[in-house]
Formats: C-alpha cells, sequence, structure tokens
C-alpha cells in the first residue's frame, strides 16, 4: 500500500499565499503537504518571483523615503 496522495492543482492565489506564508514561517503543516503534492511546480516559481520583486521594492520604497 502507498501513504501518497493524489497530487492536487494549486491555484495561482493558493501558491502565492503560500509562498507569503512560508515567508514569514506561518505555514501550517496540512497547507505544506499540499504543495508537496501538488505536481505544478510554476505556479510557485511565479509566485516567489513576484514575492521576491515585491519585497526588494519595498525595500527600496523604504530607504528612499528615510534618506532625503
Amino acid at each position: 500500500m502507498s501513504d501518497q496522495q493524489q497530487p492536487t492543482r494549486v491555484s495561482p492565489l493558493q501558491a502565492l499565499v503560500s509562498v507569503f506564508r512560508a515567508w514569514f514561517g506561518v505555514q501550517t503543516d496540512a497547507n505544506r503537504q499540499r504543495d508537496f503534492n501538488s505536481n505544478n511546480a510554476s505556479s510557485f516559481i511565479i509566485a516567489g518571483v513576484i514575492f521576491a520583486v515585491a519585497m526588494v521594492l519595498a525595500v527600496v520604497i523604504a530607504v528612499n523615503m528615510v534618506l532625503p
């Protein structure tokens, strides 16, 4: 018998939320298992790139606000 679950489809919004939660370390084990059991890595790659760009832009904006 196999203990592995069937692959699930993760929407782009679910992938973005999972990346956001994982970044801050508040991802639930159930969601982590769902993410790893999905067979669509492209959603997570795109979400990761979007999140990384947003974080860089946030840092640039914060620095520009602090420095004259």
